[in-house]
């Protein structure tokens, strides 16, 4: 298995779902000019993913103080870009189905990762920006598919055995995936985003993450920062861990010189959510 391999298989990906275009084409006027009503309305038009919304936004990882009854009422309390990350979400599980028990995950808690990812960054970094605290929770939500990706081609080689192993024994998730493939899991979520024609910075921000390849504005490392900040604090390896939040803290504290408080705070809460489960 080689990184071009890893390449072609997203190359040969087909679009994500006509819901998907729908949903796409109400934010063609930029977020704040989203119809909210033609929205509900499209979601509610799918009835597996009005299912999915609502299971996820109900779930005490998500970080809602009130049960949601409704499609209309999810995209009120949830706003119109956590709504969107929701939607991709539901459709890169679509196309991306594989099985995680690799990673020592079953399906349904790698999507609780993901949902952990994503209110973390929401939580937490709205308290350092609350202006890009959305898109960045939609980042978070979406960043493990190229994970996906890979697995997707492992069950098609004779290397399952081999990468299980080297898996369970790494330290670093990033540099296991490295030596393996050439490439890491958030380099391919950038590509299959590029592929899928999401949004150019959540690409720029993959791409440059673990493989940085020119001087950012500062603007952008701390974004790179952050998603690091909760990859760092939740992953395949450790989830809000005392070891994990301490690493965490560590990032915040050296590479983005900010005080690590707030994030402890934050992450204790969740953590209290994730144990009480």
């Amino acid at each position: 298995m080689t990184y071009e391999s890893l390449v072609k298989n997203i190359e040969k990906m087909p679009p994500l779902s006509d819901i998907v275009t729908g949903v796409r084409s109400l934010y063609a006027g930029g977020v704040e000019n989203v119809n909210t009503k033609k929205l509900a309305n499209v979601i509610e038009s799918d009835a597996l993913l009005s299912a999915n919304i609502l299971k996820i936004v109900n779930s005490p990882l998500f970080g809602l103080s009130q049960k949601i009854s409704s499609i209309p009422h999810a995209v009120t309390v949830c706003g119109v870009e956590r709504t969107y990350s929701i939607v991709l979400h539901y459709a890169m599980n679509l196309q991306l189905q594989a099985d995680t028990a690799i990673y020592g995950f079953n399906s349904t808690q790698f999507n609780e990762m993901c949902i952990l990812q994503s209110s973390l960054m929401m939580q937490w970094y709205a308290r350092i920006n609350i202006k890009d605290a959305q898109f960045m929770s939609l980042l978070a939500f979406i960043m493990e598919s190229g994970k996906i990706v890979i697995l997707k081609e492992l069950m098609a080689s004779d290397q399952v055995e081999v990468f299980r192993e080297g898996f369970l024994a790494c330290t670093n998730i990033q540099e296991f995936e490295r030596e393996f493939f050439g490439i890491t899991s958030y380099y391919l979520s950038a590509l299959l985003f590029e592929h899928w024609k999401l949004e150019p910075i959540y690409v720029e921000i993959l791409k440059e993450l673990d493989f940085k390849s020119k001087e950012l504005d500062p603007k952008m490392q701390e974004y790179i920062n952050a998603v690091h900040v909760i990859r760092t604090a939740i992953n395949l390896k450790e989830v809000l861990t005392d070891a994990s939040i301490e690493k965490a803290c560590h990032i915040i504290e050296n590479d983005m010189q900010l005080s690590s408080d707030k994030f402890r705070v934050v992450a204790g809460k969740i953590r209290e959510l994730y144990e009480d489960q």
